[in-house]
């Protein structure tokens, strides 16, 4: 057989294979939504919580919303994990640091994935506003160094480890 005919033969196959799969139907949350979840957070505490998470064919991909008071920054954090964090800005700004070495790094449980410190060494440090968008993969250790001002924004998680429940 030729090359031509064994790469067509390929292509008919997964042609073939990729019709008889069932499309994974797509997952919306509007705006007013979205809107509605974050007014509801609570003013007085650091919150992280899941708007929607969805299994995607394999792997799950979780949305939530975020609200910090500038009066609480928190700890750096590094999560134990492959699921990476995309950050997108929605109102307040701040300055953020990624990478590096936690300071003073301790477990909040036996069972957690995550190890937090007091601050990050040797990290990399920006000042993010509205509309920035940032990607930290796993095991990249981040930290609120700075809030200028109350700060909320949506934190995207591909999770291919199928950690995440289901929301």
């Amino acid at each position: 057989m030729t090359r031509k005919a064994i790469l067509s033969a390929l292509l008919l196959t997964c042609v073939n294979w990729m019709s008889a799969q069932s499309p994974i139907p797509a997952t919306d949350i509007s705006s007013a939504d979205i809107d509605a979840f974050l007014k509801a957070l609570p003013r007085d505490k650091i919150s992280d919580s899941p708007i929607r998470v969805v299994d995607v064919g394999g792997y799950r991909v979780g949305v939530f919303g975020v609200f910090r008071p500038k009066a609480l920054a928190g700890d750096a954090i590094l999560h134990e994990t492959k699921t990476t964090e995309i950050y997108q800005i929605l109102s307040g700004s701040g300055t953020l640091v990624t990478g590096g070495t936690l300071v003073g790094p301790h477990r909040d449980s036996a069972t957690s994935t995550s190890i937090r410190g007091s601050a990050i060494k040797d990290g990399v440090s920006r000042h993010v506003a509205k509309g920035d968008v940032i990607i930290i993969p796993g095991y990249v250790p981040h930290w609120w160094s700075n809030l200028d001002s109350d700060i909320t924004y949506l934190i995207t998680r591909p999770d291919p480890e199928g950690k995440m429940r289901l929301k």
